[in-house]
């Protein structure tokens, strides 16, 4: 081809990001602190510091942080089959659970397929699916802030592919029963994969979720997500993890970034695991407060709905909402406030939750939930 023959493009033509992406909404951390008055209660995030044997982990494997990090995360993946009593070929890791989530929609959908969540959840479900060019399909919650599984199941159509259950549900903490979530189960195709995203599981109490590997073992559709940044306290080292048939967990590591979960991220999620009646301590002292605050904040005239995370959700309308960010900002303390709906708010230790209490005592009157 001649230089002649070459269509010189107009002077003014600059690269352009795909649709999908310039029409993404941007994803909304919660705040970080600023100072030692600042109670950082706004990303669900333990408010204990790292696990003794996570730290001393990560310190040991820092001295070859000059090498690559086992890209399967074999030794990872072994010691989570072990905890759950599956096989490392039912394993994937990535990221933090978001990054799992991320593989798992890579791998199963393809431009204009469906997607279906509950609306409000997760903010990261819909980016994630119009990012890999499907379709999000958001369901409402139903009156009790928890997922309307009849109205899922209805909005199944032949073009899903993935549905995504969030339970304990975040921002709402309410979790989905087993006798539902099973009936859900015998309800839908068994080529549709459903994603039980259990972040906060470690946070439930007993029987209030579904038992998830029983499902798991019984209907080989369902994919479980579980994450090592909550309970764990690993949040800054970003490590999740799926429990998949061994077809789909394998199709998930083959579309991870490679060598996202580093090194030391692998060591201090075995750590974490080897620790785990430390961890479950931790645990119990954050599901005293979480019911001491519910209490608390019923008495004062709040209407809750029982929440089985790490954190309370309170339904508030745009103008009380307007007035609980600008009195928590005033105050210090640093929460996750969702336009039209409500207010989320971290359980952490006994003095930054009284101050929440507090602030919330002043403006009980106000609420119509």
């Amino acid at each position: 081809m001649t230089s002649d023959q070459l269509v010189a493009a107009p002077e003014t033509a600059l690269p352009t990001l795909r649709g999908a992406v310039a029409g993404l909404p941007s994803y909304v951390p919660g705040r970080r602190s600023a100072g030692a008055d600042i109670a950082a209660l706004a990303s669900n995030e333990s408010h204990y510091e790292p696990l003794p044997a996570a730290t001393a982990a990560v310190a040991e494997a820092a001295g070859r942080m000059n090498r690559y990090p086992d890209m399967a995360a074999v030794e990872l993946r072994e010691r989570i089959a072990r905890h759950l009593r599956v096989t490392a070929e039912e394993v994937a890791v990535g990221p933090g659970s978001v990054g799992v989530l991320q593989q798992i929609i890579t791998g199963l959908c393809d431009a204009g397929d469906e997607v279906v969540f509950a609306w409000r959840s997760f903010e990261a479900y819909p980016i994630l699916v119009e990012l890999a060019g499907a379709r999000p399909v958001r369901v409402p919650l139903d009156d009790a802030e928890g997922h309307d599984l009849d109205a899922m199941a209805a909005a199944v159509t032949g073009r899903t592919k993935v549905i995504l259950l969030c339970t304990p549900n975040n921002p709402t903490g309410v979790p989905i029963s087993h006798d539902r979530l099973e009936a859900f189960l015998q309800s839908v195709r068994s080529d549709v994969l459903v994603v039980i995203d259990e972040a906060y599981v470690e946070y439930a109490d007993a029987g209030s979720g579904p038992d998830s590997l029983a499902l798991y073992r019984r209907y080989p559709n369902v994919c479980i997500l579980r994450t090592f940044s909550k309970a764990y306290g690993l949040a800054g080292l970003r490590v999740g993890y799926a429990i998949a048939t061994a077809a789909i967990a394998e199709g998930l590591r083959r579309t991870a970034l490679p060598f996202a979960v580093s090194a030391l991220a692998q060591k201090a999620a075995i750590a974490s695991l080897d620790a785990g009646e430390e961890m479950a301590a931790r645990v119990s002292l954050v599901k005293q407060e979480r019911i001491r605050m519910a209490a608390e904040l019923e008495a004062q005239g709040w209407k809750l709905q029982p929440t089985q995370g790490n954190f309370l959700w309170v339904r508030a309308d745009a103008p009380l909402l307007a007035l609980l960010v600008d009195a928590f900002n005033a105050a210090g303390i640093l929460v996750r406030a969702y336009q039209g709906d409500g207010v989320r708010i971290t359980v952490a230790d006994p003095v930054s939750n009284n101050r929440v209490l507090r602030l919330l005592a002043d403006y009980a009157s106000l609420t119509t939930s």
